[in-house]
């Protein structure tokens, strides 16, 4: 069986999958709100909630290894933790002392998820010191763009120091491509491919051949479209100007890039798009964070049409994108000259297939299933050692 942990700030997500060809779920949970009041940790597919105690990271996370350790029927024999950043590494690695050191030294290029993300992995290497542990990447997928989409333009030296354009969500987006080219063949596959994982943290990606040639986030997750609480992309200029006003340090920036902005900045009452769906016909400001939000995503995907020179396919993913076809909508709409064509009544039951049979684009509806990569990632490197 493999563990899989999915960690967050203030949630974990988690699965258990049997090995075999094709990893086959088992359980999955998710402890959410940790730390803050409402804290729960729930099992898929039952209505009871285990008891958990604590009120920071490690002493919550201790209820889910007792779970584990208790439950009978589980024998895990590997561990697969997804980790955002993932700087040099390209592949999944084997977690070792030498490895958690070197990942330790760039927790200040990512200081949202790294820190938890660490805290995570000691906590089951202490609880499993004998169990095969590896960590997937995030960033993984994206190494195969060209030069030109990850140099920034700043100068060499900082170049030199490993800050350039990385892209995230590439678990998600590794499930996709795999995905789509069972749904509909290697040839749609290999095409010119559009991704948009819509969700809390959104991004949109290019994919050729199966390969990332461009995304949206850069050098951290808080770059590109705006998202719940994340900015995307702002003018230096602005940046400069928001420190200078405030007096606020680096650490403070990073918090109000990262926790204050995006579609909860625009509307000062919510970054939850269903809460601004809900909102927007009396409240201006939540109205134009939607708008703000669809209009960017669409903006994207039209720069990516031109990356790729085309596009064939347009995925919709992650919680917005699967869930809601009012914003499928608003994001497709006037997108008619790429060939791109909605059919509203596929499209509000979020069927796979949501575009016009005459439309040159196919639009897709795909659930993504990070936890899913993160066993299957695992599996091939377990097999890999074994022969």
């Amino acid at each position: 069986m493999i563990l899989t942990i999915n960690g967050g700030s203030s949630s974990v997500k988690f699965a258990i999958y049997k090995t075999g060809k094709v990893p086959g779920r088992l359980y999955s949970g998710e402890i959410k709100r940790i730390g803050l009041a409402g804290m729960a940790f729930n099992l898929k597919g039952s209505t009871a909630s285990i008891p958990c105690k604590g009120n920071d990271f490690i002493s919550t996370i201790s209820c889910l290894i007792k779970w584990l350790k208790e439950t009978d029927n589980i024998q895990i024999t590997a561990i697969g933790h997804r980790v955002v950043h993932g700087m040099q590494h390209t592949e999944p690695c084997h977690i070792t002392p030498y490895f958690l050191k070197e990942l330790k030294k760039i927790i200040p290029f990512d200081p949202d998820h790294l820190p938890a993300e660490i805290k995570l992995i000691e906590a089951f290497l202490e609880h499993f010191p004998d169990i095969k542990q590896f960590a997937c990447f995030d960033t993984a997928f994206h190494r195969t763009m060209p030069a030109v989409a990850k140099v920034l333009p700043i100068p060499r030296r900082f170049t030199e120091m490993g800050i350039h354009r990385y892209g995230f969500h590439g678990l998600s987006y590794q499930y996709l491509i795999n995905e789509l080219e069972k749904q509909a063949g290697k040839k749609t596959a290999n095409g010119l491919v559009v991704l948009a994982h819509l969700g809390n943290g959104a991004s949109l990606a290019a994919v050729y051949k199966g390969k990332s040639i461009d995304t949206s986030m850069g050098f951290t997750p808080a770059g590109g479209i705006p998202m719940s609480s994340r900015s995307g992309d702002i003018d230096p200029g602005v940046a400069w100007i928001m420190m200078k006003t405030e007096n606020l340090s680096p650490k403070q920036f990073n918090h109000l890039v990262n926790h204050e902005s995006g579609l909860i900045g625009v509307s000062g009452t919510s970054g939850d798009m269903n809460d601004l769906l809900q909102q927007e016909k009396k409240d201006e400001r939540s109205a134009d964070a939607v708008n703000l939000f669809c209009y960017q995503v669409k903006k994207w995907i039209g720069a990516f049409a031109a990356a790729l020179g085309g596009i064939d396919t347009l995925v919709f993913a992650g919680g917005i994108g699967e869930n809601s076809p009012v914003i499928r909508t608003r994001i497709c709409e006037g997108l008619d000259f790429l060939g791109i064509e909605l059919n509203e009544k596929q499209n509000q039951k979020s069927a796979s297939i949501i575009s016009k049979n005459r439309g040159r684009v196919c639009v897709r509806v795909i659930p993504t299933n990070e936890e899913f990569m993160i066993a299957t990632i695992v599996a091939e490197k377990i097999n890999k050692n074994d022969k």
